[in-house]
Protein backbone atom coordinates (compact mmCIF):
# COMPACT_ATOMS: atom_id res chain seq x y z
CA UNK A 1 0.00 0.00 0.00
CA UNK A 2 0.98 3.21 -0.09
CA UNK A 3 -0.69 6.79 0.85
CA UNK A 4 -1.72 7.18 -2.74
CA UNK A 5 -3.61 3.91 -2.68
CA UNK A 6 -4.72 4.99 1.00
CA UNK A 7 -6.17 8.25 -0.50
CA UNK A 8 -7.61 6.20 -3.66
CA UNK A 9 -9.63 3.71 -1.15
CA UNK A 10 -10.80 6.48 0.90
CA UNK A 11 -12.67 8.18 -1.99
CA UNK A 12 -13.73 5.45 -3.31
CA UNK A 13 -15.74 4.06 -0.25
CA UNK A 14 -17.43 7.57 -0.31
CA UNK A 15 -18.60 7.91 -3.71
CA UNK A 16 -20.05 4.36 -2.93
CA UNK A 17 -21.57 5.67 0.16
CA UNK A 18 -23.04 9.09 -1.24
CA UNK A 19 -26.60 7.88 -1.14
CA UNK A 20 -26.11 6.67 2.26
CA UNK A 21 -24.41 10.11 3.22
CA UNK A 22 -25.08 12.91 0.66
CA UNK A 23 -22.46 15.00 2.47
CA UNK A 24 -19.78 12.82 1.13
CA UNK A 25 -20.65 14.14 -2.37
CA UNK A 26 -18.84 17.46 -1.18
CA UNK A 27 -15.54 15.50 -0.35
CA UNK A 28 -12.65 16.41 -2.92
CA UNK A 29 -8.52 16.35 -3.25
CA UNK A 30 -6.44 19.09 -2.93
CA UNK A 31 -4.07 18.76 -5.66
CA UNK A 32 -1.56 20.52 -4.21
CA UNK A 33 2.36 19.63 -4.13
CA UNK A 34 3.27 16.02 -3.65
CA UNK A 35 5.92 15.05 -6.83
CA UNK A 36 4.44 17.77 -9.30
CA UNK A 37 6.76 19.94 -10.50
CA UNK A 38 5.27 22.76 -8.55
CA UNK A 39 6.32 25.44 -11.51
CA UNK A 40 6.32 29.11 -11.23
CA UNK A 41 2.73 28.67 -13.23
CA UNK A 42 1.24 26.72 -10.53
CA UNK A 43 2.18 28.98 -7.31
CA UNK A 44 0.53 32.10 -9.69
CA UNK A 45 -2.92 29.30 -9.83
CA UNK A 46 -2.92 29.40 -6.40
CA UNK A 47 -0.20 26.32 -5.60
CA UNK A 48 0.90 26.31 -1.88
CA UNK A 49 2.76 23.96 0.03
CA UNK A 50 1.62 22.16 2.99
CA UNK A 51 -2.23 22.38 2.07
CA UNK A 52 -3.75 19.04 3.12
CA UNK A 53 -4.99 16.60 0.76
CA UNK A 54 -8.30 16.51 0.88
CA UNK A 55 -11.28 18.40 1.92
CA UNK A 56 -14.91 17.95 3.36
CA UNK A 57 -17.26 21.00 2.24
CA UNK A 58 -19.77 20.57 4.99
CA UNK A 59 -20.60 22.82 7.64
CA UNK A 60 -21.06 20.59 11.10
CA UNK A 61 -21.88 21.47 14.51
CA UNK A 62 -21.00 19.21 17.48
CA UNK A 63 -21.35 19.41 20.77
CA UNK A 64 -21.31 22.85 21.01
CA UNK A 65 -18.38 23.30 18.42
CA UNK A 66 -19.61 24.86 14.58
CA UNK A 67 -16.64 23.77 11.99
CA UNK A 68 -16.73 25.21 8.29
CA UNK A 69 -15.61 21.74 7.14
CA UNK A 70 -13.47 19.19 7.05
CA UNK A 71 -9.59 18.91 6.04
CA UNK A 72 -7.70 15.72 5.85
CA UNK A 73 -4.17 15.06 5.42
CA UNK A 74 -3.37 11.42 4.67
CA UNK A 75 0.01 9.90 5.57
CA UNK A 76 1.66 6.35 5.50
CA UNK A 77 3.72 4.08 7.28
CA UNK A 78 5.76 6.35 9.97
CA UNK A 79 5.26 9.22 7.52
CA UNK A 80 4.64 12.38 9.49
CA UNK A 81 3.36 15.84 8.67
CA UNK A 82 5.77 18.49 7.39
CA UNK A 83 6.13 21.65 8.93
CA UNK A 84 4.34 23.35 6.15
CA UNK A 85 1.55 20.73 7.05
CA UNK A 86 1.44 21.70 10.53
CA UNK A 87 1.20 25.02 10.38
CA UNK A 88 -1.77 24.89 7.49
CA UNK A 89 -3.15 22.17 9.92
CA UNK A 90 -3.01 24.45 12.83
CA UNK A 91 -4.43 27.93 10.97
CA UNK A 92 -7.05 26.18 9.54
CA UNK A 93 -8.16 24.78 13.07
CA UNK A 94 -8.08 28.32 14.60
CA UNK A 95 -10.14 29.15 11.58
CA UNK A 96 -13.01 25.88 12.73
CA UNK A 97 -12.20 23.89 10.68
CA UNK A 98 -11.91 20.14 11.49
CA UNK A 99 -8.42 18.91 10.55
CA UNK A 100 -7.42 15.24 10.46
CA UNK A 101 -3.79 13.92 10.03
CA UNK A 102 -5.12 9.62 8.66
CA UNK A 103 -2.72 7.21 7.92
CA UNK A 104 -4.90 4.66 6.41
CA UNK A 105 -8.45 5.01 4.72
CA UNK A 106 -10.09 3.39 7.48
CA UNK A 107 -9.00 5.94 9.81
CA UNK A 108 -10.00 8.70 7.65
CA UNK A 109 -13.33 7.29 6.87
CA UNK A 110 -13.67 6.67 11.19
CA UNK A 111 -12.59 10.23 11.37
CA UNK A 112 -15.55 11.21 8.67
CA UNK A 113 -18.02 9.46 10.26
CA UNK A 114 -17.37 10.88 13.41
CA UNK A 115 -17.57 14.49 11.97
CA UNK A 116 -20.50 13.42 9.78
CA UNK A 117 -22.34 12.42 13.36
CA UNK A 118 -22.57 8.67 12.25
CA UNK A 119 -21.55 5.67 14.20
CA UNK A 120 -17.90 4.49 13.09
Amino acid sequence: MSEHQEQVRLVSWAVENERWLPELKMLFAIPNGGKRKNGWWEVAEGLKRGVPDLFLAAQKHHRGVSWGGMFIEMKFGKNKPTKDQKEWLSELEEANYYCVVCHSWEEAKKAILFYLGQPG
